[in-house]
């Protein structure tokens, strides 16, 4: 497997650093997640289980290794730097400056070891007038901008679905780890990274920010074109009260619902490109997918070139024939299930280990005595 031979340790818990660090388990890294005695990572008791641990805390901590330290005592500390010294990439998710009052930061650690790759995953970074402002993805999301236009249909701030800000910190950290491993091979040092949730929000839209560096204000979201102001890139509800996506506005395909649709004559609404001149569209798309429902039009855009899709629940979403195909749920001996890595090799594919470690289970492998003293 690509990353067999790396260790990873990781000290971060919830979501960010943990789904950071199940990318090198499951590409064969050794990942050593250090927890805290007691509860350890709190996601061993979010959500529901059907296991020894909870669905949210075994498809983030599969195939890694737990052992507990107590940071507050000088001797687990001095674990933890034992086990820095052999890493090739550490992970922190505190707030700025717990990990210098533990004397685990980067440069107590680059010092002992120069070639480790040490990555810290915050709300809003290192530095800057919000760094120790406590936030977790809904607060992130707000001060980014995000939820201003994640809007429901009263054009209110609306609950995100994906905890956006979590996952595309966990992603730019993994891009950002990976380049400081590869710019090592060169240069036999490692780096250090400061990966702000916030900083990756506001990165997250180039492709919405044109009213606001062009004219300075908020965008209208119902009349830009990838939030509702294009008739071919909007929801619409259909006779049983189900929803279907329209999710592609070139041309081609715009002409090709409506020709089958026999209302040609809209075609040059779309040709001006989105905005409050296609609501005559919109609206009659609205009534149209209206007098049927849902799996009437799953068979009715089968042979149509059309970007369509059901709006599909979880397990609907699961149980699709192209994820099962792609083999996205994976089943573990014990009968439980794991989302699948979504990082595709030719060569030297993913090979996960679906089992999640139980709490301080590997203590005995690194350390002679129990933790703490």
């Amino acid at each position: 497997m690509k990353l067999e031979g790396l260790r990873v340790v990781d000290l971060s818990v919830f979501l960010p650093g943990p789904y950071l660090s199940l990318a090198f388990a499951d590409h064969g890294a050794e990942v050593i997640k250090v927890e805290q005695p007691g509860e350890g990572d709190p996601g061993r008791h979010i959500g529901l289980s059907d296991g020894p641990s909870t669905v949210f805390f075994r498809n983030l901590n599969r195939g890694k290794k737990s052992v507990v330290l107590d940071l507050k005592t000088s001797r687990d500390r001095e674990r933890l730097l034992e086990l820095a010294d052999t890493a090739d990439v550490f992970i922190e998710a505190f707030r700025p400056g717990v990990v210098a009052r533990l004397g685990v930061d980067y440069a107590t650690l680059s010092a002992r070891n120069p070639r480790l790759v040490y990555c810290s995953i915050s709300a809003f970074g290192q530095d800057g007038p919000y760094r120790l402002r406590p936030a977790h993805d809904l607060a992130v999301e707000a001060l980014g901008g995000a939820l201003s236009i994640n809007l429901g249909a009263d054009d209110r701030p609306a609950m995100p679905g994906i905890v956006a800000a979590d996952m595309l910190a966990s992603l730019q950290a993994l891009s950002g780890v990976l380049m400081a491993l590869l710019r090592r091979e060169r240069t036999g040092r490692g780096d250090y990274l400061d990966i702000a949730m916030h900083d990756a929000t506001l990165a997250a839209v180039p492709n919405g920010l044109g009213p606001t560096f062009t004219e300075g204000r908020q965008p209208v979201p119902k009349e830009e074109r990838s939030w509702g102001g294009s008739a071919f890139y909007r929801l619409y509800e259909t006779q049983d009260g189900r929803h279907l996506a329209l999710g592609g506005q070139e041309i081609k395909f715009v002409r090709n619902l409506l020709n089958a649709l026999g209302r040609p004559d809209f075609v040059p609404l779309c040709e001006q490109g989105p905005g409050p001149h296609q609501r005559p569209l919109m609206a009659y798309l609205e009534g149209v997918f209206r007098e049927k429902p849902l799996s009437h039009w799953i068979e009715w855009f089968k042979p149509l070139d059309v970007c369509f899709a059901p709006v599909n629940t979880l397990p609907e979403a699961l149980d699709d024939e192209h994820a099962a195909f792609r083999e996205m749920v994976l089943t573990g001996p014990d009968g439980r299930r794991h989302i699948a890595p979504a990082i595709r090799f030719q060569d030297e594919p993913a090979r996960p280990v679906l089992r999640e470690p139980g709490l301080g289970e590997h203590n005995g492998e690194f350390f002679p005595d129990p933790p703490g003293r």
